[in-house]
């Protein structure tokens, strides 16, 4: 990286920029905020060469949009879309999310919902096991959920209507869009013809061999980069100054080291998509939970079990995707006649360890029985949907932290992971509700004070 040339006053500007790119991948005029584009145009040049130099990254930059196009190492499932009531995309919303891509990129200036409802139904009845019927409200409701996601980066903007009272009842409700192609247009555009592909692998990185860019890429994707999630090439550079040093300039986050691994520390907030410690019911159950599992760890009259386990589960979920891929229509005609090797070795996957590295082990029971001894001790304080669902909090929060990399699901229970250390001192204060106080909210009943981490 050619760092003389951006003037010290000016690094803070620039480290926002990249970590905004970095953070979100596609900039609008109104997404992730009105700030961030003109910020972003700022530096483009800049931030082009050295997201291409450093992480192997393309990045557009127009007049409306800057859309990054990373270089993907392992597929991630602990990130979903989420709509813009935080609700999960399940399987039917991200059909119908690519399907209205497909349409609108036919369309004109504008369109209304049910017209983008009829195309995307048109569409979806070619497909099998797939269709939208505008009769059942929870087609409607996934769809809408799926136009939310779009409004909400820019690809639509509403003009007139409300698609909350379409979702309710389509008869009686309208609404009215304005298409801004170059975001219809940015957001899908995969690095091969998805007809291509006999397997994910194909959308994966090529350059397997360029051991110095993966670590950089783990670094700013990953909460936590564990020495145990990378090829011995890649934990000697792991070990460098320089590799963590460019990444540390690039971003303006500082890197906390440890035995088993790196973290970069986000105290800004604008590179981690998840903000922990924080407020609400499930980073404060979280936080409780891990005071729990670090007790039980640390318990020398009670030693847990060990066991063995990858902390990436690459092979299956690539296998899972791979077994959905269509093997008819236009799939079969278009597709490449070579086979693709899925018993290719990662680089990372196919280094084997003389002895296995080991995490301490926690039973489902235990995790269910120690998050109703929480909410049995703290429950009247939590947002009400959690109050009576225990089962639902509990798989909340075990998603919660494994997408943090501090405990990775196993069948029958969880293991421990190296991180989860870190939040072990961290103090919880809950404020328990007075008696006379009958119309607190959930928002102001919990509080947390901890170390802001990535």
């Amino acid at each position: 990286m050619k760092r003389q040339r951006i003037d010290a006053l000016a690094l803070d500007s620039y480290q926002r920029a990249a970590r905004v790119m970095l953070a979100n991948h596609l900039v609008t005029r109104v997404y992730p905020d009105r700030i961030a584009l003109p910020l972003i145009r700022r530096w483009a040049t800049e931030l082009r060469e050295d997201l291409a130099e450093l992480f192997g990254y393309r990045l557009e930059v127009t007049e409306t949009t800057a859309r990054l196009y990373p270089v993907h190492d392992r597929l991630e499932d602990a990130r979903p879309a989420r709509s813009v009531n935080d609700r999960v995309f399940d399987r039917r919303r991200y059909a119908y999310l690519s399907l209205a891509l497909a349409a609108l990129g036919r369309a004109g200036d504008q369109i209304t919902l049910s017209e983008l409802a009829e195309h995307v139904a048109d569409y979806a009845s070619r497909i099998e096991g797939l269709d939208l019927s505008t009769e059942r409200a929870a087609d409607r409701d996934a769809f809408v959920d799926a136009i939310g996601w779009l409004g909400a980066r820019g690809a639509l903007t509403l003009a007139d209507g409300d698609a909350g009272g379409w979702a309710s009842d389509p008869e009686a409700g309208e609404a009215l869009y304005d298409i801004d192609r170059p975001v219809v247009f940015a957001l899908f555009r995969p690095p091969r013809a998805l007809q291509h592909l006999h397997s994910v692998r194909g959308l994966m990185a090529e350059d397997t061999d360029d051991h110095a860019r993966r670590v950089r890429r783990a670094l700013v994707e990953r909460p936590v980069v564990y020495l145990d999630d990378l090829s011995p090439p890649e934990r000697a550079l792991l070990g460098q100054d320089r590799a963590i040093g460019e990444v540390e300039y690039c971003t303006g986050l500082r890197a906390e080291r440890r035995a088993e691994g790196v973290a970069l520390i986000d105290t800004s907030g604008r590179l981690s998509d998840t903000r922990f410690p924080g407020t609400g019911t499930l980073a404060q159950v979280g936080l409780l939970l891990i005071g729990e599992i670090a007790d039980a760890v640390l318990d020398l009259d009670n030693p847990l079990p060990h066991r063995p386990g990858a902390l990436t589960a690459d092979d299956v979920l690539l296998a899972q995707l791979d077994a959905s891929i269509p093997t008819a229509g236009v799939f079969a005609p278009l597709a490449e006649d070579i086979e693709t090797d899925a018993a290719a070795p990662d680089s990372i996957d196919d280094v084997e360890d003389d002895e296995p590295v080991t995490y301490p082990f926690l039973d489902d029971t235990w995790v269910r029985a120690t998050v109703t001894a929480l909410t049995d001790r703290y429950g009247a304080t939590f947002a009400a949907q959690w109050q009576a669902d225990v089962g639902g909090l509990t798989a909340e929060v075990v998603a919660l932290l494994t997408k943090l990399r501090l405990i990775r699901p196993v069948e029958d229970g969880l293991l421990v992971l190296p991180a989860l250390a870190r939040y072990r001192g961290a103090v919880v204060n809950v404020r328990l509700r007075k008696s006379e106080e009958l119309f607190v909210t959930a928002a102001e009943t919990a509080g947390s004070t901890g170390e802001g981490g990535n």
